[in-house]
């Protein structure tokens, strides 16, 4: 129970560190285009794969702290880390054509779900 007490905390910090983060991208890039977004996922794709190492391979972070890391704080920053994590892992086992096909149907239900959601919205 307590590990999922950190997750739940480690998720609030990630909600505001996002908010925070966009917010300072869009007023010094503008809103123009969604740098606000691709700032969060590339910062998030950087430390899953630092903290991911870490605890790995140097055993330089322990399972719980890696948990509230990586699931708690990274997930509720943004979940787009986990999914380059993901992707990663399968292609280090040599699994290309999974990895790809993950990607594939990651952004393309990705994209239909968003727009499902719309269609549903303005249905009800």
């Amino acid at each position: 129970m307590l590990q999922v007490l950190l997750i739940g905390c480690g998720g609030f910090i990630g909600t505001i560190a996002r908010y925070a983060v966009t917010t300072m991208v869009y007023r010094l890039l503008g809103a123009s285009f969604p740098y606000g977004t691709l700032t969060v996922n590339i910062l998030g794709c950087l430390l899953i794969g630092f903290v991911s190492t870490a605890a790995e391979e140097r055993d330089m972070i322990a399972h719980s702290t890696r948990l509230y890391l990586t699931i708690g704080i990274l997930g509720g920053f943004t979940t787009f880390s986990a999914f380059g994590y993901e992707t990663l892992t399968i292609l280090r086992l040599g699994n290309i054509l999974p990895a790809a096909l993950y990607v594939l149907a990651s952004v393309v239900t990705g994209l239909v779900g968003v727009w499902l959601g719309g269609l549903l919205a303005r249905a009800v």
